[in-house]
């Protein structure tokens, strides 16, 4: 508006400023209109699961939405936390209702082939990638977080008899210093080749160690059995570790891409750290690692599974995620799964959904084919007398 003069400048900055104004009273107004919701969604006589296993009430989790006033924007940012906890505790509640779809979601996943959600975009089609013959989901997390327990759960969720023994060994007590030390695939369902899941070594306090694992994984590729060694390890613990390879721990099998990965957390870890100010190791590793480059496909950052929610209430479960959400930098209602430890069909609803979620992001990201340009003969006879 150069040349306008100050009386066209000084209206249109009037102009703007009312504009502005209006339109924070517009969100003023939406956002009274959202707390008084709020209320109501709080009040004692609402539907939700009252909780308190953790000795946490449901309105303890309204209120780490809430917390205390302040700016302009910390108040949309409260406004946008509390309509996450909203819609994930409506999740929690309608997950009974859902239950009729769990066969069409289950069947959906046993039928899997790779390549299958292929989105065909900017002119290519399906022969234009480079499909696999199997996917491969790499289960990765802290020690404890609980991933080889949540591959036994993936397992007789999809297509598993229910009685058949769990396939990944689990540690029952961490701190004995026993773990997964090996890279074990699982195919699901047991027998199929459509997609496999990988439990891997939990994660190493020091993340130079994690970032050369993972960068190994994506040039090189997983194979079954592949002994998992760091640089910081003991020497007491390489020689252990090379003695349980049997000479099998560096090569067994067929090397495979890594197609996308499940970050695994323990939700009560979580919400230890989110209670107590001086432990916030957990949280710390966890948004650490997650930042990893070598982790995201493109645009797409690994889905979240939180172990262990059967031993927190409904309300300390949303909490989690909206911390994790903010942590990560991804969608909590969508973008972050509760598997508990249970056998129920809600929880094996989840785990379809999960997967899929998973799977999709495999196909959407997968590497195309390398096209050779045709070579004409004038072109070769040119090379040929040059290379004589």
């Amino acid at each position: 508006m150069g040349g306008g003069g100050d009386c066209s400048e000084a209206s249109s900055s009037s102009s703007t400023s009312s504009s502005s104004f209006s339109l924070l009273q517009e969100e003023e107004v939406l956002l009274d209109h959202n707390l008084d919701d709020l209320l109501q969604f709080s009040s004692p006589n609402n539907n939700t699961q009252s909780d308190d296993i953790m000795g946490v009430k449901e309105v303890d989790g309204l209120d780490f939405c809430l917390g205390s006033s302040g700016s302009y924007d910390s108040e949309i940012l409260k406004m946008r936390r509390f309509k996450a906890y909203q819609q994930i505790m409506e999740n929690y509640n309608n997950l009974e209702d859902q239950i009729g779809g769990l066969k069409e979601a289950k069947d959906m996943i046993i039928s899997y082939k790779p390549g299958a959600w292929i989105e065909e975009v900017a002119g290519m089609d399906v022969s234009d990638y480079d499909i696999p013959k199997t996917t491969t989901l790499v289960l990765i997390g802290p020690e404890g977080s609980g991933k080889s327990s949540l591959v036994n759960r993936i397992s007789r969720a999809i297509g598993e008899n229910k009685f058949t023994s769990e396939r990944a060994q689990v540690s029952y007590n961490s701190s004995a210093g026993d773990g997964t030390y090996f890279l074990h695939e699982y195919m699901v369902p047991r027998g199929s080749t459509s997609f496999c899941l990988y439990d891997t070594r939990s994660l190493s306090e020091d993340s130079r160690d994690n970032s050369e694992m993972f960068k190994n994984w994506m040039i090189n590729g997983v194979h079954h059995g592949q002994l998992v060694i760091r640089d910081s390890d003991a020497s007491s613990v390489k020689e252990k570790l090379n003695h349980k390879a049997r000479g099998l721990g560096w090569f067994y099998g067929v090397r495979r891409r890594v197609g996308f990965f499940i970050f695994v957390v323990n939700g009560l870890s979580v919400l230890k750290s989110m209670e107590d100010e001086d432990n916030k190791k957990c949280t710390y590793m966890v948004a650490k690692t997650f930042s990893s480059p070598y982790l995201s496909f493109k645009d797409d950052k690994p889905v979240v599974v939180i172990t262990h929610g059967d031993f927190m209430s409904h309300s300390n479960r949303a909490r989690v995620r909206l911390h994790l959400g903010e942590l990560l930098g991804i969608p909590p209602d969508t973008q972050i799964f509760d598997i508990p430890d249970n056998c129920d069909p809600s929880t094996e609803l989840t785990i379809a959904d999960m997967l899929r979620y998973s799977l999709e992001r495999a196909d959407r990201n997968l590497p195309h084919k390398l096209k050779v340009k045709p070579v004409s003969l004038m072109h070769k006879v040119l090379v040929d007398v040059f290379q004589v």
